[in-house]
């Protein structure tokens, strides 16, 4: 008896340390809310507990919010977060991120060009910004063959654009004045122009979903991610692809400088760019793999935007993520004072 009683107690207190051990390796991971935690956590999360028996606890806020968050904590409040490429140039250049050892992502080895980002960050899917527009409530036969196309009359007061960062559509003003992003200046008089298109400026995604969903602007410089998203719920919206190209995006991940769950994180990293979860990201929120050996359902992958070869990738305005990062406080002021305060 005396033996069981000693067994049962050492059960008990091996089973109290394995509880504690999975309680203290819990992942905390800082990301968006909305879709796109619920397409982390059902594309990747979920995969990432079976694999190790740890529970992700997610983080929620806006892009900036949580850089600014971060900047303030001194101290690692999360493992990993997830970003915009540019931004994730913000965290590496305030030291916020961890240099990271690609042998411990060997899923990495297979990643497009433009997924690799900077030493402490790097891409878990692409998508683009281009035209959104309902074909409903838009001039008969409009398609948007061009970016040109915004500036037309007959578009007056219909354009919405995103307030937190006009390096899209300023990207877009220097490409169709003979210029690129690097020498933005060029294309100030041509956004100038664009004004009179213009209706409203949306300040998340979900302003933006209202905003077309509702009809009250009707085309939109749009995130791919959310037109699909909107397309599935029912609200007709196309996306047009111009000649010029659409607007890269591409979102990133990287660990928090100081996360005391490194190693765990690099296993969510290199399960997040296995070619099965990739596939998965495709088919759920329509995110276009940055790995080239991920297989994407042909229906899907002949979606307007979804990008699953080079020359698609290639063929994108594709504006450098560290320079977006460095000029991207001086665009927003300019835009901020020259564009929306009219």
């Amino acid at each position: 008896m005396l033996r069981n009683a000693i067994a049962l107690t050492l059960l008990s207190a091996s089973l109290l340390a394995a509880a504690n051990v999975h309680a203290a390796d819990k992942l905390i991971v800082s990301t968006w809310g909305g879709s796109f935690k619920d397409l982390i956590d059902e594309a990747i999360g979920k995969e990432f507990t079976q694999q190790t028996g740890v529970e992700v606890e997610y983080v929620t806020g806006g892009t900036i919010d949580r850089l600014n968050k971060a900047k303030l904590a001194g101290s690692a409040e999360t493992d990993l977060t997830f970003t915009t490429s540019h931004v994730g140039w913000l965290y590496t250049n305030d030291h916020l991120f961890e240099p990271l050892d690609m042998s411990k992502i060997p899923n990495a080895a297979n990643l497009v060009q433009q997924a690799k980002l900077s030493p402490s960050h790097i891409g878990v899917w692409g998508y683009v910004y281009t035209i959104g527009y309902r074909p409903d409530l838009v001039p008969a036969g409009e398609t948007f063959g061009s970016w040109e196309d915004l500036w037309k009359p007959e578009l007056k007061g219909t354009l919405a654009l995103p307030d937190w960062d006009p390096s899209h559509i300023i990207a877009v003003s220097a490409k169709l004045s003979g210029s690129d992003a690097e020498h933005w200046q060029n294309g100030t008089d041509k956004l100038k122009a664009l004004i009179p298109s213009i209706k409203s400026f949306y300040t998340n995604d979900a302003n933006s979903q209202q905003l077309i969903a509702t009809g009250e602007t009707p085309v939109q410089v749009m995130l791919s991610m959310n037109a699909y998203h909107m397309i599935e719920e029912g609200v007709n919206i196309k996306l047009a692809i111009p000649k010029e190209g659409a607007v890269l995006g591409v979102d990133a991940m990287g660990i928090t400088k100081g996360s005391k769950h490194a190693d765990l994180a690099y296993k969510f990293m290199n399960i997040a760019l296995s070619p099965e979860v990739q596939a998965r990201i495709a088919k759920i929120n329509r995110g276009s793999p940055v790995v080239t050996n991920a297989h994407v359902d042909p229906e899907i992958a002949k979606l307007p935007g979804m990008l699953t070869t080079p020359a698609q990738w290639d063929a994108t305005l594709n504006i450098d993520p560290a320079l977006r990062a460095e000029k991207s406080a001086e665009w927003r002021k300019w835009f901020s004072e020259n564009i929306m305060a009219h």
